[in-house]
């Protein structure tokens, strides 16, 4: 084994402290063996321990800095994190309303399909017009016909007024002739107690003249004068008396007073209400006025049921009485009513015919159509569905320790994961639901069956949107989302601080106002 036996000389190492090595000539048994630099290239030698510090440093300074940008990055969670409460378990949730045909019918036409946007009032479907158009034409021919009836009513009573007015003039006459009857009555009576006078007179003459008819102080010729005069008065005392007797038979009483009276005049003093012809001009009058829908008493006397007609006015206004009997008499009223009917069956039927066009009832998109051109649809059933865009809200379902500083009012931040952190929207607690979802599931959860968990239950909270514009940032009914209730600000709005919604004020039905209040 050789040694080199040249001079020593320093060793230059380079960058990395190791020497630079020398190739031998390729001879077998010859090492590699490390070439000194030349001497233009050697310097100081540099400090390992300086440039260790050095990038120790450097690399402190980077995880300085990670920190910092790492803080200020995770600063806005964890101060939302602090202020606020939330959960995953949310939703978008809105109204659906349901289109239904109202009427059946076959379907003419469809004008939407699913995903189209429509607003309140837009026809959506229509249904052959054509049966219901019949349907109108023949009520309105009806109504014709009522119109027709009240008139030929109108026209009748009409009819009834006038002979209720004769029947009434007819009883007055009677009434008046009983009166006249009554007094030629007692004129008779008066003639006849002058015919008696006169016979009396002349039956003393007669007397007188026979007593002295033998002394020859009256002469025959004379006394048989006297004898004629008595019976002239005979006859007329004989046809007084039966002027008497016709008038009181006419009257309806009898020829003889009752009882052997000799006053003739004697009559009683409601005659003139109680005779014949009097109760025969009253019952035409009832007659007639109970088909003018007039009621009287049957006991009454003429002159009462006079005065009670006339009552039927403050002023007694003939005039006015009857026309007020126009409107309400029976037949009329029957045939108003006949109108009334046929024209609530036309306005049915108009309404029908309305029905055939099925419209939107609020804005919103179509979803669910399932109708076509040619079905044929009974009423009631469902032919589409449409979804409001503004009647959106999102429905959270909190855990139950999560509800202690849950107000309503509370502002919301609303994080959906549609569109992640490009938009915030804003919102706010408007209620909590009275249950939570267990109780409120189909098959609610019977815990005293035995074996129990507890299971943290979670309670619904409605959340309202603010400023919610469907047309630029539109929320689908599904969507997740991820509510931050902020429960260290100071609830605001309506019913702010409260858990429960107050009463609210909503009309009170017309026959539920008519009846009497039971509360105390």
């Amino acid at each position: 084994m050789s040694i080199d036996s040249s001079p020593s000389t320093p060793e230059t190492r380079d960058a990395d402290g190791k020497l630079p090595t020398v190739r031998g000539n390729g001879a077998p048994g010859d090492h590699a063996v490390a070439a000194p630099p030349p001497a233009a290239q050697r310097g100081p030698v540099a400090n390992p321990g300086r440039r260790t510090t050095r990038r120790r440093w450097v690399i402190w300074l980077c995880v300085l800095m990670a920190l910092i940008v790492a803080a200020i990055l995770t600063f806005p969670w964890i101060h939302q994190a602090l202020v606020t409460v939330s959960t995953d378990d949310a939703y978008v949730n809105g109204h659906v309303t349901s289109v239904a045909a109202r009427v059946p019918g076959q379907v003419a036409r469809v004008l939407v399909d699913d995903n189209n946007r429509v607003h309140k009032g837009d026809l959506l479907v229509e249904l052959d017009k054509e049966p219901y158009q019949i349907a109108v034409d023949q009520k309105k021919a009806a109504v014709a016909t009522a119109k027709a009836d009240v008139a030929a009513a109108i026209a009748q009573v009409r009819s009834l007024e006038g002979q209720t007015r004769s029947a009434r003039y007819k009883l007055q006459h009677a009434i008046d002739n009983v009166d006249n009857q009554i007094e030629l009555l007692k004129t008779n009576v008066a003639s006849l107690d002058s015919a008696r006078a006169i016979r009396k007179r002349a039956q003393s003459d007669v007397d007188r003249a026979k007593a002295i008819l033998k002394t020859g102080a009256i002469a025959p010729e004379e006394f048989d004068r006297r004898q004629q005069v008595l019976a002239v008065a005979e006859a007329e005392v004989k046809e007084a008396l039966q002027g008497v007797f016709q008038t009181r038979v006419s009257l309806g009483l009898p020829a003889q007073p009752e009882g052997g009276g000799d006053d003739l005049s004697q009559v009683p003093p409601d005659l003139d209400q109680t005779e014949p012809s009097v109760r025969q001009a009253q019952y035409e009058v009832l007659q007639n006025a109970a088909q003018l829908g007039v009621e009287f008493m049957f006991d009454r006397t003429p002159k009462e049921m006079i005065a009670e007609f006339l009552r039927r006015d403050p002023q007694g206004n003939i005039d006015r009485i009857y026309a007020e009997l126009l409107t309400t008499a029976p037949a009329v009223k029957q045939a108003q009513a006949k109108l009334a009917q046929t024209e609530r069956d036309l306005a049915q039927a108009e309404l029908d015919l309305r029905y055939c066009d099925v419209v939107s009832e609020i804005d919103g998109v179509v979803t669910r159509r399932n109708v076509n051109p040619g079905n044929n649809v009974v009423a009631g059933q469902a032919l589409m569905a449409v979804r409001s865009l503004r009647e959106i809200w999102v429905d959270a379902n909190f855990k139950e320790t999560q509800l202690a500083n849950l107000r309503i009012g509370q502002r919301v931040d609303l994080d959906v994961d549609t569109y992640g952190s490009r938009h915030v929207f804003a919102g706010h607690i408007s209620g909590f639901t009275f249950g939570t979802g267990s109780t409120l599931a189909l098959l609610p959860a019977q815990n005293a069956t035995g074996n129990f968990v507890k299971v943290v239950q979670r309670l619904p909270v409605r959340i309202e949107l603010d400023d919610y514009d469907p047309d630029k940032v539109p929320l689908f009914v599904g969507l997740s989302v991820t509510p931050h209730v902020y429960v260290k600000e100071p609830p605001s709005g309506p019913n702010a601080g409260k858990v429960l919604q107050p009463n609210e004020i909503l009309p009170v039905p017309i026959s539920a106002a008519s009846q009497p209040s039971t509360q105390p």
